[in-house]
C-alpha cells in the first residue's frame, strides 16, 4: 500500500509539488504526459477530502517572470483532464495568494504560477531558500511530493518545504522509486541498458556505475561518435566531446574486463547538415565521409539493437538513437522503441527526450512496462547519487 493511502489529509490544505514541465510552443502543449502522470495523486487527495495548492516549474526562467514560461496553458489542460475549474494565480506568495489558499473548499485546486519565477526557489543560499519555503508553508497544512522530475534538485519547494509540514510521497514518486529499485537491486537478467542522446558527458557517471550491474550496454545517438573517435574512426562533422575520449577508452576497457556486451552501431545515417530536408545517406560506421554528420543509427544497427533488447528480462532506455524530430532520422529510435514493447519482463523508458520520442512516434504509454517522468532524476538515481527530494520525503 502506498504511504499516501493512509496519509491524513481530510479537510486539510495540501501543498502538492508536481512535475508539470511539459513542452509548450506558441501556447500549445505538445505532450501532456507529465500532466496525466500527476492525475492519480491529485484525484486520490481529492477523494480523501483535501484541497490542493499545486506548485510546479516550467523551463529555466532564471528567477524572472517570463510570459512564454507561464503555467497558464497547464492550468487550462489540467482543468480539462479533471473536468473542473483550476484557480490560477500569477503570484507565488503574499496576502492575496494566502487568502485564496485559505478559502479553498474540499476538492478545489489552486495552481501557483511557475515556481521558478522566484529566484529563491533555485537559490544556492540555504537561508534564502528557507525563507521562501517558510512563506510557501503558510499556504498549507501538509505537503505531498510528487514531482519526480525535480527530486534531484535541492530547491525550496522540493527539499526545504517538506521539513516544515507533515509530508508524504505522492503515488508518482513512490512508483518511480519502486521501478528504479527493480533496476538497481537484484534486477532480473539478462539486464540491458540502451543509451542515446546528444551528450556523453551527461551520462558518463551512470555508465560507469551501470558497468558494475548490466549484461548489455548499447550506445546510440550523438554520444556514439565520441566512442567512434576513441576507436580512431573518422566521424566527419558529427557531434563529439573530445575531452571525453580518454574516459571512453576507459569505459570500453572496463566493459571488456567485466564481460559486459558493449554494442555500438555498425551503420550510420548521415547528412551534410542538421535539418528536416537534409538528404540522408546510409554509410558504414567505418566510412563516415569527412563532410557529413551522423544523425541516426542505420537499419542494420537498429535491428541488432532490437534483437539484443528482446533477449533481456530487464531493459532501461534513455536517449533517442537519432534526431527523431526529423522523419529522415527517426527510424533508429522507432525500431528501439518497438523492441522495448516486446520485452518479456520489465522495460523502462527513462523520461525526458525518450518519453517524448515514443509518444511522437505513435506509441502508447501502455505499450511499455514503465515510462519515467524524470530523465535527469532517473539517471542520477541509477548513478547511485542521493537525490535531495527523495531524502526530504524519507525515501
Amino acid at each position: 500500500m502506498s504511504p499516501l493511502a493512509t496519509f491524513d489529509v481530510v479537510g486539510k490544505r495540501v501543498f502538492l509539488r508536481c512535475d508539470l514541465n511539459v513542452p509548450i510552443k506558441d501556447g500549445i502543449i505538445k505532450d501532456d504526459g507529465r500532466i496525466k502522470a500527476s492525475l492519480p495523486t491529485i484525484q486520490l487527495l481529492q477523494s480523501k477530502g483535501a484541497s490542493l495548492i499545486i506548485a510546479a516549474h516550467l523551463g529555466r526562467p532564471q528567477g524572472l517572470p517570463s510570459p512564454e514560461l507561464s503555467l497558464a496553458p497547464v492550468a487550462k489542460r489540467l482543468g480539462e483532464l479533471l473536468g473542473q475549474e483550476i484557480i490560477f494565480t500569477g503570484d507565488l506568495t503574499g496576502d492575496a495568494v494566502t487568502a485564496v489558499a485559505r478559502s479553498l473548499k474540499a476538492g478545489q485546486i489552486l495552481l501557483l504560477e511557475n515556481i521558478r519565477f522566484s529566484p529563491a526557489e533555485t537559490s544556492k543560499d540555504e537561508i534564502e531558500r528557507a525563507v521562501f519555503a517558510a512563506q510557501l508553508a503558510q499556504l498549507a497544512d501538509a505537503y505531498v511530493g510528487d514531482g519526480f522530475g525535480a527530486v534531484h534538485r535541492k530547491h525550496a519547494s522540493v527539499f526545504d518545504l517538506p521539513a516544515l509540514l507533515p509530508h508524504c510521497a505522492g503515488l508518482l514518486v513512490a512508483g518511480e522509486v519502486e521501478v528504479l529499485k527493480k533496476l538497481t537491486e537484484n534486477p532480473a537478467r539478462p539486464y540491458g541498458v540502451v543509451l542515446g542522446g546528444a551528450k556523453l558527458s551527461d551520462k558518463l557517471g551512470v555508465i560507469e556505475n551501470l558497468l558494475e550491474k548490466v549484461d548489455l550496454l548499447a550506445i546510440g545517438g550523438g554520444m556514439v561518435f565520441t566512442f567512434f573517435a576513441a576507436q580512431g574512426k573518422e566521424i566527419g562533422t558529427s557531434l563529439v566531446e573530445s575531452d571525453m575520449i580518454d574516459s571512453v577508452k576507459a569505459l570500453i576497457a572496463t566493459a571488456q574486463e567485466k564481460g559486459v556486451r558493449l554494442v555500438l552501431p555498425t551503420d550510420i545515417v548521415v547528412a551534410p547538415t542538421l535539418s528536416a530536408d537534409a538528404q540522408p545517406t546510409l554509410v558504414s560506421a567505418d566510412a563516415i565521409p569527412a563532410d557529413q554528420m551522423g544523425l541516426d543509427i542505420g537499419p542494420l544497427s537498429a535491428a541488432a539493437f532490437a534483437a539484443q533488447i528482446q533477449e533481456c528480462a530487464t531493459v532501461f532506455w534513455n536517449g533517442p538513437m537519432g534526431v527523431f524530430e526529423f522523419a529522415h532520422f527517426a527510424a533508429g529510435t522507432k525500431v528501439v522503441a518497438a523492441a522495448l514493447t516486446k520485452v518479456v519482463g520489465i522495460s523502462v523508458v527513462g523520461g525526458g527526450d525518450s518519453a517524448a520520442a515514443v509518444r511522437a512516434l505513435g506509441f502508447a504509454d501502455s505499450q511499455f512496462g514503465y515510462i519515467s517522468t524524470g530523465g535527469g532524476a532517473s539517471l542520477e538515481y541509477l548513478e547511485g547519487k542521493e537525490l535531495p527530494g527523495l531524502l526530504a520525503l524519507g525515501l
